[in-house]
């Protein structure tokens, strides 16, 4: 598992006074108030940055990185991808995983056979979208329990019943 969690990332200095202009990727975007500590992805590791939020506004976020007072300290931090440790990332609702856990889990059916590789969740509608990664291509499937019936995120597997998988899933060749 995931020891650092992508929770956003910078578009854009916003003004003079050196704020960013965060998209949100946290489940919650009121969390980013209560953080003030995020890391950007350096090499192999992580390196702390302070964070001091403004004001949520229209669904993003704006916020000083690093303690900057003007544009061009805040313009070194466009299209940064901030993270959050997991010590520090709210919890999943009880049955629910973070999208970091599922990411790279493999799809194995009730025979054993094994389907793909979970590659990314979309979540545009009421049912979050899985994409896997597949001999076949890409594969994209509706999060259900009833064609998921099991997701075990420490053993990094998905099992999948394969005649409702058949029924709902989207093979891009």
């Amino acid at each position: 598992m995931q020891d650092f969690l992508l929770i956003g990332a910078v578009l854009k200095p916003q003004g003079v006074r050196g704020e960013c202009k965060i998209r949100s990727y946290a489940s919650d975007i009121d969390m980013f108030s209560g953080w003030t500590e995020l890391f950007l992805k350096s090499g192999n590791g992580f390196d702390p940055v302070a964070c001091e939020v403004t004001r949520i506004h229209d669904g993003f976020v704006y916020a000083r990185l690093g303690g900057c007072t003007d544009a061009n300290g805040a313009e070194k931090y466009r299209g940064a991808d901030l993270y959050i440790d997991r010590g520090h990332a709210a919890a999943p609702e009880a049955g629910s995983d973070l999208i970091a856990d599922l990411i790279g889990c493999e799809a194995v059916d009730e025979n054993g056979n094994t389907v793909g590789v979970l590659d990314d969740v979309l979540q545009y509608g009421p049912v979050d979208t899985w994409v896997f990664r597949t001999p076949e291509g890409t594969m994209m499937v509706p999060a259900l329990l009833s064609v998921f019936p099991a997701v075990d995120t420490a053993a990094r597997r998905i099992t999948v019943l394969s005649d409702r998988l058949s029924e709902v899933a989207v093979l891009d060749h």
